[in-house]
C-alpha cells in the first residue's frame, strides 16, 4: 500500500549556512515528486534527511501520518538508488537484487523468487547469472533500481539516478523508471538538476533554490506558468523582453498578453519569453532580422536581432525555419499564452 510523505518547516543548518530553510512538502501517496534545482539548492539534504542520512535541525518528517524523525535509517523501509550504483562485484546479478531480502530475514526461495521477478521487471532476466562487471552502465542502474524495489519498500529514493550515463541511456532509463514506478506504485522522490529528467517523470515539480521551494506544479504548469523568475529561467530557455504593464496585461513585442501571478501589475518591466512562443513571419518590411538557425533535428532555434540590438530566440518546427536565412527580415509577435513580467 502506498504511503504519503510529509516535511514541515524542515530547516537544516551547517553552520551560517542553512541547506534547507522551513523546507514544506506534502507527497500523496503513490506520487512521483522530482526535486528539481542547481547545485546546492537543498534537494539533496532533503532526500538524505527522508532516509535518515542526515537530521534536521528542526522541523519533522512524516511517512503515512506518523513522524519518523527519531527512527533510524534502517528502519525507515526505504529504497535508495544512487548516482554511484553501489553494486557487489563478488555477487551476480540475481544476488545483488536479493540482498536486501537476505537481510530482512526472507527464505532462500522466497528471496530468489521476488528477485527474479524484479529482474524480469526490469527487463534483465537474462542476465541474472552474471556479475555486474559484465553488464553496462544503463543496465547496472537497472540492478540498482530493482534491489531497491526488492524488498517492497515504502518510499523510493532516487538520488540523482542517471547523471553518469549517456545522453541515450539516460533518456531510455528515465522512462523506464517512470514505467517501473507506475507499475509498483511506490511513493517516490526523485532529485535531480537535469530539467528534462523531472519533466519527463514526475507527477509534480518542486523547484528548489536556496532551501525553499520556489514552486510546486505539474511539470507542464511549471514551464507554461512559472510562479518566479527563478523558475522562468531556470526550468526552459527565456527571452527577457521589455514590456509595459496595465491592467493585467503586458505590452510586448507589439502584442498584447495576459500577464501570470506574481508579475510587475504596472508601468515598465522584463516579460520572460519562451522562444516557441515568439511568431516569427517573414516580412520584406518587417523590423526583425534573422542572424542565424539552428538545426536541431525536428526542430529549429532561430536568432533574431531588434532594431535596438537586442538579441532574441524564436522555435519552430524546421520544416518552417528551412524558409529562412541570416539577414532576412521578419516580423515578430507573442502568442498569446501569457507571461511572466519581473522588474527591468
Amino acid at each position: 500500500m502506498s504511503v504519503s510523505v510529509d516535511f514541515t518547516d524542515v530547516t537544516r543548518s551547517y553552520g551560517a549556512v542553512k541547506a534547507l530553510d522551513g523546507f514544506t512538502l506534502h507527497i500523496a501517496p503513490g506520487e512521483l515528486i522530482a526535486l528539481l534545482g542547481p547545485s546546492g539548492c537543498g534537494k539533496t539534504t532533503a532526500l538524505r534527511i527522508l532516509a535518515g542520512l542526515d537530521d534536521a535541525t528542526s522541523g519533522s518528517v512524516a511517512v503515512d501520518g506518523r513522524d519518523i524523525s527519531d527512527v533510524p535509517a534502517n528502519k525507515r523501509d526505504m529504497g535508495m538508488v544512487f548516482q554511484a550504483y553501489s553494486l557487489f562485484p563478488h555477487l551476480t546479478v540475481l544476488d545483488n537484487v536479493a540482498f536486501g531480502l537476505t537481510m530482512r530475514g526472507n527464505s532462500k526461495r522466497q528471496r530468489l523468487s521476488r528477485a527474479a521477478d524484479m529482474l524480469d521487471m526490469v527487463g534483465l532476466a537474462e542476465h541474472r547469472d552474471k556479475f555486474t562487471s559484465e553488464l553496462s552502465g544503463g543496465q547496472q542502474q537497472r540492478v540498482a533500481l530493482a534491489r531497491a524495489l526488492a524488498i517492497a519498500p515504502r518510499v523510493l529514493l532516487l538520488d540523482e539516478p542517471l547523471s553518469a550515463l549517456d545522453a541515450k541511456v539516460r533518456a531510455a532509463l528515465r522512462d523506464e523508471i517512470r514505467r517501473v514506478q507506475l507499475e509498483v506504485g511506490t511513493t517516490t522522490v526523485f532529485v535531480t538538476h537535469d530539467q528534462e529528467e523531472a519533466l519527463a517523470v514526475a507527477d509534480r515539480v518542486g523547484v528548489m533554490s536556496q532551501g525553499r521551494l520556489e514552486q510546486l506544479a505539474p511539470p507542464a504548469e511549471v514551464y507554461a506558468r512559472p510562479a518566479t523568475p527563478f523558475v522562468a529561467e531556470f526550468v526552459g530557455l527565456t527571452n527577457k523582453v521589455p514590456a509595459q504593464v496595465s491592467g493585467g496585461h503586458a505590452h510586448v513585442l507589439g502584442v498584447s498578453v495576459p500577464t501570470l501571478p506574481g508579475s510587475v501589475t504596472s508601468g515598465p518591466g522584463l516579460a520572460m519569453v519562451r522562444p516557441e512562443a515568439i511568431t516569427v513571419v517573414a516580412d520584406p518590411a518587417g523590423t526583425a532580422t534573422v542572424t542565424s538557425v539552428a538545426f536541431l533535428g525536428p526542430i529549429s532555434r532561430v536568432y533574431l536581432t531588434l532594431p535596438d540590438g537586442l538579441v532574441l530566440s524564436a522555435q519552430m518546427a524546421s520544416a518552417q525555419a528551412r524558409a529562412l536565412t541570416p539577414g532576412d527580415a521578419v516580423s515578430i509577435g507573442v502568442e498569446s499564452g501569457g507571461v511572466l513580467v519581473v522588474p527591468a
